[in-house]
Parts: C-alpha cells; sequence; structure tokens
C-alpha cells in the first residue's frame, strides 16, 4: 500500500519514495522548511517534525545562540528610529520608551550531553547506545550508528533513505522487503537464499 508524502499529502509511489524522518516522501518534496532546498535523506536535521538544511538554515534558526555560531545570539534590539520630523505632532504627549529585550547567550554544551530535539538521549534503535555526531546516520527518524542500519532479515548494511521500512525496522528493498511485504507467491526460491 502506497503511502501519503507529508509534504503534498499525494500518494508516494515506490519508484518516486525517499524515506526520511519515519515518512515517504516524493524526492523532490524533502525541502529545507526554511531555504526550500532539495535535500537528500538522512542529511539533514528535524525541528518539530519538518526537514531543514544542517548548515545555514538549520543552525540560524535552533543553533546555539552567539557571535559567528548562527541564531538569534545575544544581542540588544531596538525599535529603528525615524529620521522623519514632519510627521511628528508636538503637541501630543510622549509615548513610553521602547522596551529593549536582551537575550542572553547559553551556556556551552558538553558533547556528551547532546541530546535529541525531543530531549532525549541519542541511543542506537539496534544496539541502545549512545550515537555521537562524528558516527551518526539519521533514518527512520531515528540516529543509528552506521555499522547498525542494517536489514531487518539479511543483515545487509543499508544507506540512510535507501531502503524499505516495515513497523519501524529497515528491510533493504530486494529480496528482503519485497519477498516480505509485496504481492505473495514469487519469492519463496529468494528468502531461502
Amino acid at each position: 500500500m502506497a503511502s501519503k508524502c507529508p509534504k503534498c499529502d499525494k500518494t508516494v509511489y515506490f519508484a518516486e519514495k525517499v524515506s526520511s524522518l519515519g515518512k515517504d516522501w516524493h524526492k523532490f518534496c524533502l525541502k529545507c522548511g526554511r531555504c526550500n532546498k532539495t535535500l537528500n535523506a538522512g542529511g539533514h536535521a528535524e525541528h518539530d517534525g519538518k526537514p531543514f538544511c544542517h548548515k545555514p538554515c538549520y543552525a540560524a534558526l535552533f543553533g546555539p545562540k552567539g557571535v559567528n555560531i548562527g541564531g538569534a545570539g545575544s544581542y540588544v534590539y531596538e525599535a529603528p528610529v525615524s529620521n522623519n520630523l514632519a510627521s511628528t505632532d508636538l503637541n501630543a504627549p510622549p509615548k513610553p520608551a521602547e522596551e529593549k529585550k536582551v537575550f542572553a547567550p547559553r551556556a556551552p554544551v558538553k558533547a556528551s550531553s547532546i541530546t535529541t530535539f525531543s530531549g532525549e538521549a541519542n541511543l542506537c534503535p539496534r544496539c541502545s547506545k549512545k550515537v555521537y555526531f562524528a558516527e551518526k546516520v539519521t533514518s527512520l527518524g531515528k540516529d543509528w550508528h552506521r555499522p547498525c542500519l542494517r536489514c531487518e532479515r539479511c543483515s545487509k548494511t543499508l544507506a540512510a533513505g535507501s531502503h524499505a521500512e516495515h513497523n519501524g525496522q529497515p528491510y533493504c528493498h530486494k529480496p528482503c522487503y519485497a519477498c516480505l511485504f509485496g504481492p505473495k507467491g514469487r519469492c519463496l526460491s529468494l528468502l531461502n537464499h
């Protein structure tokens, strides 16, 4: 049964499908929520279920705040001052001063305490061990160790976004997914290999 693309809500057929964030997308619907750039499955960040480029979009919107890091930083924002004195009514009562908003920087985060966007520790769904940024591959909406992203049936190592999914588990398209969950009858000889 074909699924619906979360971006356009149209049916996603096998030939045009890319899997990311635990959902099936049309290849050209998997785009950054900020700049609209087409993304590769597993090669992007996620926030509230929406995909974003790692840099600059995700870093600017949700990354740590501060100079040369991205985000809104710890800056003082003031309302622009108007130089148009002709439109000012000199008899009007004075307006209260605009309140300045100050955003304090966050404390640095230790690498060992990095968590997913939901606040849970990054644990590999296969081995249940911590997944660090340098070793992670993202697929099915989860972070995996590269060697742990394997077909549930034959244990073949899979690439993020280029595999099938059934009940949250990864499968290679052929023969495993096709034989186990596709049309019945043709694949009995393939399953016995």
